[in-house]
């Protein structure tokens, strides 16, 4: 583990250096205050630091607060090096952000008690946030599929939606239901079903090359394609189809030939009044299309393959009125 000496005398900076020789830390110096704040925010920098109080440009108290406003994640622990020993001095310290503070000259047995205090602080630290993180992790995901549950998918629609027409660039989204899924279930048991699901998720998975796929509720999966617009869409959608029909899938009750049908509609990043809900409305209308005009098969909005600019209401209403099979 890194540790910072901070501090702009160069006999306490030797001192401290071989008070600092018996320990595993990785020492890095810092000669003021401003020097100090840079190593530190680095994203790799060091997590413990030993901050004189007087330095030029910065003093210790400035760089305390500096590093508690700073952006950087991971916790550092910072001991404040001082001569000052009055309880107004301390309370200034640990109000300034710093976690120990210790009295020149120091005793190198206590300095290095006080170090091997501040790292068991870290791990800790590191536990909670790995903890946290798992917790965020599950909180997130779909317990049979491991994909993004609905409320994850969404979100990431949401976020990506915006970068989309921040950026001007393209998003698509597709929404897939597994062909005649109650029947599987039916046939061969829910347990067969789940292993026909999480089957599909990673052909999903593995024929997405930019962007998302999450769980969207049953046997229903939502696809969130960065870079693909109206030109490759219907391409990619059916792409998707082919991969699952491809292949029959193996499960305990041997190989079944499952198939998908799909919905696919790009996002225009010019209308910024579309609402999330419409564009995933009209795919949901494509995908009922598909399912309509017979399964296994991926439906986009006929203006993409045609060049018209028939819009997608009609195009829906069209085709629903002719009653299609």
């Amino acid at each position: 583990m890194k540790i910072l000496v901070a501090d702009d005398d160069a006999v306490s900076r030797l001192l401290m250096q071989r008070m600092l020789r018996e320990t595993d830390f990785e020492v890095v110096i810092a000669r003021n205050g401003r020097e100090a704040v840079e190593i530190l925010l680095e994203e790799d920098g060091p997590r413990i630091v030993l901050l004189d109080w007087t330095m030029p440009e910065l003093s210790g108290l400035e760089v305390c607060r500096a590093i508690r406003t700073g952006k950087r994640k991971a916790y550092i622990y910072i001991a404040l090096l001082t001569s000052k020993d009055s309880k107004e001095d301390l309370v200034a310290g640990l109000e300034a952000g710093a976690d120990d503070y210790i009295t020149k000259p120091c005793h190198p047995e206590e300095l290095r008690a006080r170090l091997r205090t501040g790292r068991r602080i870290l791990q800790l630290e590191d536990i909670l946030v790995e903890a946290h993180e798992e917790m965020r992790e599950y909180a997130t995901r779909d317990a049979l599929t491991q994909l993004l549950n609905r409320g994850a998918i969404f979100d990431s629609l949401s976020t990506k939606l915006t970068a989309s027409r921040t950026r001007g660039t393209q998003l698509s989204v597709v929404l897939c239901d597994v062909d005649h899924f109650k029947l599987i279930n039916d046939t061969y048991g829910h347990m067969v079903g789940d292993e026909v699901l999480r089957e599909i998720a990673e052909r999903l998975k593995g024929n997405v090359r930019k962007g998302v796929v999450g769980r969207y509720g049953g046997e229903e999966f939502m696809l969130l394609l960065e870079g693909c617009g109206p030109d490759h869409i219907d391409m990619v959608a059916n792409r998707i189809c082919s991969a699952v029909r491809s292949t029959p899938i193996l499960t305990s009750a041997g190989p079944l030939h499952v198939t998908i049908s799909a919905g696919a509609i790009a996002a225009d990043p010019d209308d910024r009044e579309a609402s999330i809900e419409a564009l995933v409305q009209q795919a949901d209308q494509l995908l009922y299309l598909a399912k309509r005009a017979g399964r296994d098969r991926a439906m986009v909005p006929a203006r993409y393959a045609a060049g018209s600019e028939v819009p997608l209401e009609a195009t829906l209403g069209d085709v629903l009125h002719a009653g299609m099979a």
